[in-house]
């Protein structure tokens, strides 16, 4: 009895050991895509979590850009400090995942037994955070964000402002609004 006390009070403080962990990202970040998942292209990215539903940021872009549906990821053209640059962005899971070792336990005592096992769902526990990953480029097709391109300072904090009016707006018609005033007052 005192064995299984004993290996019960061991499983309950090492009950879930993390094999696979999501970044935390405080901001944003800029880094190569392909470092933060193997799936993106090789340019620098603006990456932040995004804590709203699927699709949100599609949406916004395609309002905020009047983009009608048509190449709403990629290449979307914006201008920065009245410099033509084209926008692509990424919506990118990534996964934490744990191994359960009580359930585990559990049915491999069942199973033993003679039994089937009842908690097989709850062997790994998976919980995801979705993020951003925004690109940009030029006319020529270089990589705006790379620390060494000439404006990269300028788009850096477009992007920092862009992020913000995501998060920050719930009507995306109003993001379209402000930027058709931007537009007009320029003229």
């Amino acid at each position: 009895m005192k064995q299984l006390f004993v290996i019960l009070i061991f499983l309950s403080f090492f009950s879930c050991i993390p094999l696979k962990t999501a970044p935390t990202i405080k901001g944003d970040t800029v880094m190569i895509g392909k470092k933060f998942k193997k799936s993106l292209p090789r340019n620098h990215m603006f990456i932040f979590e995004d804590p709203k539903d699927a699709n949100e940021f599609y949406n916004f872009i395609n309002t905020k850009y009047d983009q009608k549906e048509n190449n709403v990821a990629f290449n979307v053209p914006v201008k920065i400090e009245n410099q033509n640059y084209f926008l692509s962005f990424h919506e990118i899971e990534r996964s934490s995942k744990t191994v359960n070792l009580v359930p585990v336990v559990i049915d491999a005592k069942r199973e033993s037994n003679g039994n089937d096992s009842l908690l097989q769902e709850a062997h790994v526990s998976r919980l995801g955070k979705w993020y951003l990953g925004l690109t940009v480029t030029d006319s020529a097709i270089n990589d705006c964000l790379d620390p060494n391109y000439k404006t990269h300072g300028q788009v850096l904090k477009y992007l920092r402002n862009l992020k913000e009016e995501y998060l920050n707006t719930t009507n995306y018609l109003e993001a379209k609004l402000k930027e058709q005033q931007k537009k007009e007052s320029k003229q």
